[in-house]
C-alpha cells in the first residue's frame, strides 16, 4: 500500500468573523477549532493574525520560516483587505494613506508604512474601498481609518502575498498547491 506523508502542511482558511486567531481558548472559538485534527497534529499554526470580528484569508502552516517570512514588516508581504466604512473618503485620504500616517491612539504610537487606498464605491454615507498593506500592526486597518476620521463597519482579507480566497467557503480549509507555497515564498 502506498503511503503519502507530507513533513510540511500549509492551508488557506477563510475565517469567519466572531472567530479568535489563537492556538486555543477555554471560552471562545478559535481558528484552530475550525481545522481537522491532522494539522494541529503536525504544529500548524497561523501565520499572523486577523482581529476577531475580521473575516477572510488567513495562511496556516507548520513552517516556521515561512510563517515568519509572512508576518515580517521587513519582507513587504503585501495584504489586501476589503473594508465598508462609515463616511466619505476622497483623495486626501488615498493621498495621506500613500504617504503613510502616523497613529497615535489608545493602543499606543506608531508609524504606518505607505499603504494603498482605493474607493470602490460610495452609498448612503458609507464607503467601500480596498486597503493594501505590507505590515501587520495591532487593529492596523481600523486605526488607519479611524486616523482619518472612519469608522471599519466590516473588514475582510482578501489577499496575502499572490494568494487569494477564490471561491473557498466562509469557515472552510483547504490545502495550498506547490505553485501557492512558492507565491508566498518569493
Amino acid at each position: 500500500r502506498v503511503l503519502q506523508y507530507k513533513a510540511v502542511r500549509h492551508v488557506m482558511l477563510n475565517k469567519p468573523g466572531n472567530t479568535l486567531t489563537a492556538a486555543r481558548d477555554k471560552k471562545q472559538k478559535t481558528v484552530m477549532d475550525l481545522l481537522p485534527p491532522l494539522y494541529a497534529a503536525m504544529g500548524c499554526m497561523p501565520a499572523g493574525r486577523l482581529d476577531k470580528d475580521t473575516e477572510g484569508l488567513l495562511i496556516i502552516t507548520s513552517d516556521g520560516q515561512l510563517a515568519h517570512r509572512i508576518i515580517s514588516p521587513k519582507k513587504d508581504v503585501s495584504k489586501v483587505y476589503f473594508a465598508r466604512v462609515d463616511g466619505r473618503l476622497d483623495e486626501r485620504d488615498i493621498e495621506a494613506f500613500a504617504k503613510g500616517l502616523h497613529i497615535k491612539d489608545a493602543d499606543g504610537e506608531f508609524d504606518a508604512k505607505p499603504a494603498g487606498l482605493e474607493i470602490v464605491s460610495e452609498k448612503d454615507g458609507e464607503s467601500e474601498v480596498r486597503v493594501r498593506v505590507s505590515e501587520g500592526k495591532y487593529h492596523q486597518v481600523r486605526r488607519m481609518m479611524a486616523s482619518r476620521g472612519m469608522i471599519v463597519l466590516y473588514l475582510e482579507r482578501r489577499q496575502e502575498a499572490g494568494l487569494t480566497l477564490g471561491d473557498l467557503p466562509r469557515g472552510k480549509v483547504r490545502e495550498l498547491t506547490e505553485e501557492e507555497i512558492g507565491q508566498l515564498q518569493t
